[in-house]
């Protein structure tokens, strides 16, 4: 999407900066909803004997994860920009794959939710470094959600650490095969 120069933007900024910000926001806000749903989505594919427990963490994340998207499409805003929020806008501007995991256990839904945390993450990260020094407000908004999202990841990871302390996903380079991962180092009991 070209980057469209809002007609005003924060006081001390210019609009050049402005609809820089709002556009990296804007990749953010994809992530941000796809990672709502996609967590909404394992919520209510989860089965098994660890369900009750994934099914009931899970609700806590989406609901702080879709007060992380209304903090950035109001930044967005406040920009001067026009935040998208359709089905349309996250799937065109998105630079991954959908989830990849219906129905399954609660071992398998939570190794790929190990990448899926990676993943928005990472690029959470990048667009912190990039809003450093640019737009404080943003940038400090975004280090308040690498708290969030870090945390949350935590507790998906602590499912799937051995006993000797490594990841029984780190290894894995897809949804699929990092489900598989942390199936067979859980044993079959979650099926």
């Amino acid at each position: 999407m070209a980057r469209q120069l809002p007609r005003y933007t924060v006081p001390t900024m210019s609009p050049e900066d402005g609809a820089k910000v709002a556009e990296i926001l804007q990749d953010r806000l994809n992530a941000l909803n796809d990672l709502a749903l996609t967590l909404k989505h394992v919520h209510w594919n989860v089965v098994g004997p660890h369900f009750i427990s994934v099914h009931q963490m899970l609700d806590p994340q989406v609901d702080a994860v879709r007060e992380m998207v209304d903090q950035v499409a109001e930044r967005i805003a406040t920009l001067g920009g026009s935040p998208l929020g359709t089905p349309g806008a996250i799937v065109a501007g998105r630079t991954w794959d959908d989830y990849s995991l219906g129905r399954e256990g609660a071992i398998a839904h939570l190794g790929a939710l190990d990448l899926v945390y990676t993943g928005v993450i990472s690029d959470h990260r990048k667009a912190a470094e990039e809003t450093e020094g640019v737009d404080d407000v943003t940038n400090d908004m975004l280090i308040g959600h690498l708290h969030e999202l870090e945390l949350f990841h935590w507790f998906v990871r602590a499912h799937l650490e051995n006993a000797g302390g490594s990841l029984t996903t780190q290894d894995a380079s897809s949804e699929k095969q990092a489900a598989a991962d942390a199936q067979a180092a859980h044993g079959s009991a979650d099926h």
